[in-house]
């Protein structure tokens, strides 16, 4: 039988339910002011859980919403919280989490608007986990957890076509870390480059971009400097990017190709890495890592590149704004097979 919404007012279960629900929040309000965030979450995740067994057990339907929103804002306030859209939002987020007890504790820990973000914009609970754990342990933003989420960091960052020799290079405990600081690919979406930009004009873009730079690379990185001079004997040699990684307490070296990775780069990060460890690298210091980015890969060729390369290092590839969309590849003729068709067309005319 279907409930006439505008007698809930009136019914005994509304009332009790309303009642219970303010003194709740006074209470949720009462709390010392450095759980306040703790407590709102575990306050939201109960309303949302309120919602759902009322709406199961007496069969309320969706203007019930409607009815608490007025009766809440009422009590506490238009800024208080509890509009209708906030308050749909507190019973998905209790459906989000309401199987899960390991997600439902961490979720605690994050402000309300991170956790909008997540449990809207993710379905899997691996990757909602991954989300997270890296806000609270690397102190991320709302801005920053949105743009990594829009950047599909949990895919770039756990993807299993990471290219390293980190296993052999690294001792086990510094392997697993650098394995985890390193992405399969770099977004430089934020880039403002050509596609035929020369790697010079690649570095000098994110030299002046570096806090974003920064920020894609991830926690733990402080920047150095770019076209770092090293000398041996008579000569000099310029690493494009150098950092320094605070958690693997060691110095990083990024080399920028444009193209397609080749194996004459990894002999050339090697003798790198060697000089480094020889000339700056302190003796309290990590050895010495290298990330060499290119357009794109060939992994095999990848594998094979560092059979024997003595110092650890990854090849990682990056997108830019020039770049053709994944789900184009393959699609689009490449610009010889255009140039070809062209030809072809006027010498038939």
């Amino acid at each position: 039988m279907k409930i006439d919404n505008t007698n809930l007012i009136l019914d005994i279960n509304y009332k009790d339910f309303i009642l219970a629900l303010k003194s709740k929040i006074y209470s949720a309000k009462s709390k010392a002011i450095l759980s306040v965030n703790r407590q709102m979450i575990e306050l939201y995740f109960d309303i949302g859980k309120e919602i759902v067994a009322k709406q199961e057990a007496l069969g309320w339907g969706k203007s019930i919403v409607e009815s608490m929103s007025h009766d809440l804002i009422n009590e506490f306030g238009e800024k208080s919280g509890y509009s209708s859209s906030n308050l749909w939002r507190m019973r998905n987020f209790y459906l989000s989490y309401k199987d899960n007890e390991k997600l439902a504790q961490a979720v605690r820990e994050i402000s309300w608007g991170q956790n909008i973000l997540i449990f809207e914009k993710l379905k899997d609970d691996t990757e909602k986990e991954y989300y997270i754990k890296n806000t609270i342990e690397n102190s991320w933003n709302r801005n920053v957890l949105m743009h990594h989420i829009k950047t599909n960091l949990f895919i770039r960052d756990k993807g299993e076509n990471k290219s390293n020799n980190f296993k052999i290079a690294l001792p086990s405990h510094l392997s697993e870390l650098a394995q985890d600081i390193i992405k399969s690919e770099y977004n430089l979406e934020f880039l403002e480059i050509a596609k035929d930009a020369h790697e010079r004009e690649v570095e000098n873009q994110l030299i002046e971009n570096i806090k974003k730079f920064l920020l894609e690379l991830g926690y733990g990185f402080s920047f150095i400097g770019n076209q770092y001079k090293l000398t041996l004997d008579k000569n000099d040699y310029y690493i494009d990017l150098l950092f320094f990684h605070r958690k693997l307490n060691a110095l990083v070296a990024i080399e920028l190709k444009i193209g397609k990775f080749k194996p004459e780069y990894a002999g050339k990060m090697n003798f790198y890495l060697n000089l480094l460890n020889d000339k700056m690298k302190m003796s309290h210091e990590s050895p010495s890592i290298g990330i060499i980015l290119c357009t794109y890969k060939d992994g095999l060729e990848v594998e094979y590149a560092l059979q024997n390369i003595v110092q650890p290092m990854g090849i990682s590839t990056y997108t830019t704004n020039s770049s053709m969309p994944k789900d184009l590849e393959g699609l689009l003729p490449r610009e010889d097979e255009l140039s070809n068709i062209i030809r072809l067309h006027k010498e038939e005319k």
